[in-house]
């Protein structure tokens, strides 16, 4: 699982630009089915050895964040914004790799140049800037024109007692879930949606659900731990080390009460750790394809992740383990309520 995580983490796929991760998901799944739709969806259908009762998909985004460029100086500095959810404190200093495969570092006013006003703030994207090595504007374009994407250009690691640091954990994992189940030998019939523009509005689920029609979807996704210092209670979300993450709520999507008990009900039985969001908080593809057609029920089970949509997203191998086993376990107890 590490070697397979940290060859679809380091592809390079924000949102509108997947086709790098669709093409290694074709290229390492075993199918009946297998389409792209006009947004760039992969849609994924698997026989298993029985059909169900209820049409199931199950849906995992292929996009990562990112940033595009939007502007060049003459003395060849890139302005750029992000795609999708971004702060921009986790951007300042970092390294970032362009699509043309040239890396640079991003900066800011240099803190002794900073009114006391603007040292006390947190400077926007439109204080930042790509320091690409160009000389000049003509130098820049080459490499770097308006509306080409970048990058965090970073290092994929296991470090302490089973934890994993990389970039688009969410959700490769979820992706990655998907493909072994494709791989697999499943109970029954599902479809696989490998989504795209998540990031910006869960815009390619919408278009997936639309056209598979299911009965049932489950998400696979990544959402935020905040399992850190300094924070206690509630407003640690859910924790690295407890499970799998099954949401009731969301800042998008009021989940299925069924589908939610259903979820604890079979992880219970098949000794899988669980555990629930303590925030109501975030969002996923859910919030798309729930309303859907004329609805759809919709479950969302989650890898908890430290530091999410940043370089250094950070999850635990026993909780991404948690996820896939109860997502397989889950195929067979939906297909037939």
């Amino acid at each position: 699982m590490i070697n397979a995580l940290k060859e679809i983490c380091t592809l390079n796929g924000t949102s509108g630009d997947e086709e790098h991760v669709r093409e290694f998901i074709k290229s390492h799944i075993r199918a009946d089915e297998v389409t792209t739709d006009a947004l760039g969806n992969l849609i994924v259908f698997k026989k298993g050895r029985k059909p169900p009762k209820n049409k199931i998909m199950f849906a995992a985004h292929m996009d990562e964040v990112g940033f595009m460029i939007t502007d060049v100086s003459e003395d060849g500095f890139l302005s750029f914004g992000a795609v999708g959810g971004i702060n921009p404190s986790v951007a300042i200093g970092r390294t970032l790799r362009l699509e043309s495969g040239v890396s640079g570092v991003v900066g800011t006013k240099a803190i002794h140049q900073q009114s006391k006003e603007e040292r006390e703030k947190m400077p926007s994207f439109d204080e930042l800037y790509l320091d690409i090595g160009a000389g000049s504007k003509e130098e820049a374009e080459k490499v770097a024109p308006r509306g080409s994407y970048a990058y965090f250009d970073t290092d994929f690691f296991e470090f302490g007692d089973g934890f994993i640091k990389g970039k688009a954990i969410d959700d490769r994992a979820g992706c990655l879930i998907m493909m072994d189940m494709v791989n697999g030998d499943p109970e029954y019939d599902a479809w696989y949606a490998f989504t795209v523009q998540e990031e910006i509005g869960t815009r390619g689920a919408k278009a997936a659900a639309f056209t598979i029609s299911p009965d049932i979807a489950i998400v696979l996704e990544a959402t935020t731990a905040c399992d850190i210092a300094g924070v206690s209670g509630g407003k640690r979300i859910c924790e690295l080390g407890n499970g799998a993450v099954v949401s009731y709520m969301d800042k998008g999507t009021v989940y299925d009460r069924e589908l939610y008990s259903l979820a604890f009900n079979t992880a219970n039985e098949n000794s899988i750790d669980v555990q629930t969001k303590t925030l109501v908080a975030g969002g996923n593809d859910s919030g798309a394809i729930h309303v859907s057609r004329g609805g759809i029920r919709t479950c969302a089970i989650s890898v908890p992740c430290r530091y999410l949509h940043s370089p250094s997203c950070v999850i635990k191998e026993s909780d991404y383990y948690a996820v896939k086993s109860l997502a397989e376990k889950m195929l067979s107890a939906a297909a037939n309520i």
